[in-house]
């Protein structure tokens, strides 16, 4: 007979602020920014994993950021260069 007895260690358990994160950076991108680095301070006392969805939330949550401000400037010229004539 096999002995199918594992002796390993579980794996650890998934953050779940990190998965909050990720898609909170995509959803409403300051919500994602934020629990970001909650889940960051999380995983880095509990051994959890998630860093990578964590990091990945923070980094999403600020290029659309800074996206949604590029495209309000781009508007407001544009706004601005149309209702003076151009």
């Amino acid at each position: 007979m096999t002995d199918t007895s594992y002796t390993g260690s579980a794996p650890a358990k998934l953050n779940t602020l990190s998965i909050v994160a990720i898609i909170g950076g995509f959803l409403v991108p300051l919500v994602g920014i934020v629990v970001g680095f909650f889940a960051l301070r999380q995983i880095k006392e509990t051994g959890e994993r998630g860093h990578g969805l964590a990091m990945a939330g923070i980094i999403v949550g600020i290029a659309l950021i800074v996206i949604y401000v590029l495209i309000g400037i781009i508007g407001a010229v544009a706004g601005a260069a149309m209702s003076s004539g151009y």
